[in-house]
């Protein structure tokens, strides 16, 4: 039921995580505007597992679509959310016996909001399906929130091992021992006061000690009295003094001892009580759960939406992907961030155009174009709006990405070897519902082999695989396929020269690439300009004699020496600077020679 994508496709599309690990620049980090943590979670299970399930798709849009319509309820959903505990994370904390009481109280804050939220979306709204399944799931809870209103205190906890979350009046017998507990001078005083008026003796007063415990004191005159009442029972005879104690007294004093254990003991069991209730309706909590998230994620991604311009796809059973005026959703974020624009394309694949062969410059935006398409797929068959004017997309199977160079050298395995393993696992496995890209095949050895390569690649995909393909390469010669491959269609990276210069406009056009300007992007680097123009000059070499006799030519010249010798030229600026005594100029002076220095160097 979900969208197939192998590893080295999630990997290179950077969904959840980009390629050095990080979750900053992913697809995931630049969608995420959710308000909760389970809304973060769901939104990141539906990009790693799209649905390739059409009406499901649809539903999930169909809530999207509710909360565009109805901006006032997404606004107050939003506010209703923020703050909202994690459910989920609670409810397994609580099965694993890792949980406290915070985890209860949250439980309940969470359910708390429940009715809000309901009461939010019916309002008179006509919901679709979808919506009204999630509000249906909800549940109510009234029981376990009322149970644990009553049972938890307003503060509570980290641990339950150290007490004090139970509220009082929930547990009578708990009641009792907490007055013990916490109240045992009052009692003390009280039944101190009791036994003055039993004995008439104003100055009896009940000690401890570690010896007797707690005890009756009375002076030595007074002892008499307390003997003869039968009431206390006399312990001890000092000079000055005579000790008693009561039934009563010793009763107290082992409960005053035994309390403060025996409301841990009981403040325990009660908290285990109330883990079995939350546990006993765990799945109603956790459907409740997955509202919150599914709720928190269309709530957010609508308003997402209507902010970055993004359009819900239409999706159908066709073999059709069009897309019109599409953008890169996480290099337009990082550019926004910039305060620039992203240059939106088309892409349009048919059953009588589904391969497109792409060429064009280094760093002229074909990897950006290829990734772009692939995560408009994924992002449409998740449920979400896509960055584009229009989106017409027929359900895809299986998602595949050859992009970027990498190795594997724990397992033997070199560059062009994992290069190879990748494109393997395409062709074996692409179907004609798949979509797939391919960046620079057969670039990891010799230029024939590598053109050998690519070029049954594209046959393969053509008449086996049939699926809707995108194919970036720097071998010019592909294009020639066109001639014989009816489906193939010739598109580039559109550019323009001026004044020795390469502009990179973004704009796949139709036709191909006239260069790969390799060298101009080698110079962008800052590679060494003797290197540099060597360059220009081997490769003006090689494309003069086509190859023959090039090689020997190259093999009878000194580039090194003749390179070097260029650079041996005196430098105007160079010069200048050493006429230059700066301890002597005045800042006016100082500002006229830079002028002078910078009118040379752009010379």
């Amino acid at each position: 039921g979900y969208l197939e994508m192998d590893s080295s496709t999630r990997r290179n599309l950077e969904i959840t995580r980009t390629l050095d690990g990080n979750v900053k620049g992913s697809l995931l980090h630049s969608l995420k505007h959710t308000k909760t943590a389970v809304g973060s979670r769901l939104l990141a299970e539906r990009l790693s597992n799209p649905s390739v399930d059409k009406k499901e798709i649809n539903h999930r849009l169909d809530i999207i679509d509710f909360f565009i319509e109805n901006q006032k309820s997404a606004r107050e959903v939003a506010e209703l959310l923020k703050g909202l505990p994690d459910l989920e994370r609670a409810i397994s904390r609580l099965g694993v016996n890792r949980g406290g009481p915070r985890d209860l109280q949250s439980i309940r804050f969470a359910l708390e909001k429940v009715s809000s939220v309901k009461n939010n979306l019916h309002n008179g709204l006509e919901q679709p399906i979808g919506l009204l399944d999630i509000v249906r799931n909800f549940g109510e809870h009234f029981c376990i929130i009322e149970e644990l209103t009553k049972a938890l205190m307003p503060e509570l906890p980290m641990l339950a091992r150290d007490g004090g979350f139970i509220a009082k009046g929930y547990n009578s017998t708990f009641d009792q021992l907490i007055i013990l507990r916490d109240e045992s001078r009052s009692l003390i005083s009280g039944l101190q006061a009791d036994y003055s008026s039993v004995s008439g003796v104003d100055n009896l007063k009940i000690k401890h000690n570690n010896v007797l415990g707690f005890f009756i004191e009375v002076t030595a005159k007074h002892g008499d009295a307390l003997m003869q009442n039968e009431l206390f029972i006399h312990r001890q005879t000092m000079a000055n003094a005579v000790r008693f104690t009561t039934v009563d007294l010793s009763e107290l004093q082992t409960k005053i001892l035994d309390a403060k254990e025996k409301s841990l003991a009981i403040e325990l069991q009660i908290y285990d009580d109330l883990i079995n209730k939350v546990l006993t309706v765990k799945e109603d909590i956790l459907k409740a759960s997955n509202s919150f998230a599914k709720v928190d994620l269309s709530c957010s991604f609508a308003m997402f939406a209507l902010q970055n311009q993004y359009c819900r796809p239409n999706m159908t059973d066709e073999y059709i992907f069009d897309v019109k005026s599409a953008r890169h959703p996480v290099v337009e974020h990082a550019m926004k961030l910039q305060n620039q624009d992203f240059i939106s394309n088309d892409c349009d694949f048919t059953e009588d155009s589904n391969l497109w062969l792409l060429t064009g410059p280094n760093m002229a935006g074909k990897s950006t174009f290829l990734r772009q398409n692939a995560l408009l797929v994924i992002m449409a068959q998740a449920g979400l709006y896509v960055p584009a004017e229009s989106a017409r997309i027929g359900v895809v199977d299986k998602v595949f990405s050859r992009v970027g160079a990498s190795d594997n050298l724990a397992k033997g395995q070199s560059t062009f070897m994992v290069e190879m393993i990748e494109t393997a696992a395409i062709l074996n496995r692409a179907t004609n519902r798949s979509f797939v890209i391919l960046d620079e095949i057969g670039r990891g050895t010799a230029t024939f082999d590598g053109l050998a390569i690519a070029w049954a690649c594209v046959e393969y995909l053509h008449e086996v695989s049939r699926c809707r393909s995108l194919f970036a390469t720097h071998y010019h010669e592909l294009t020639a396929l066109q001639a014989k491959l009816g489906r193939l269609s010739r598109h580039t990276m559109d550019i323009k020269e001026w004044e020795d210069q390469v502009i990179f406009l973004h704009s796949v056009v139709d036709g191909e690439a006239k260069g790969s300007f390799g060298i101009h992007v080698a110079k962008l680097a800052g590679v060494p300009k003797s290197v540099v123009e060597r360059a220009e000059e081997v490769l003006q070499i090689l494309e003069e004699d086509e190859r023959s006799g090039a090689i020997e030519k190259l093999e009878d010249d000194l580039p090194l020496f003749s390179a070097v010798a260029k650079e041996d030229i005196k430098n105007p600026v160079e010069e200048a600077l050493k006429d230059i005594h700066v301890d002597e100029l005045s800042p006016r002076q100082a500002l006229d020679e830079l002028y002078k220095l910078s009118k040379l160097l752009n010379k």
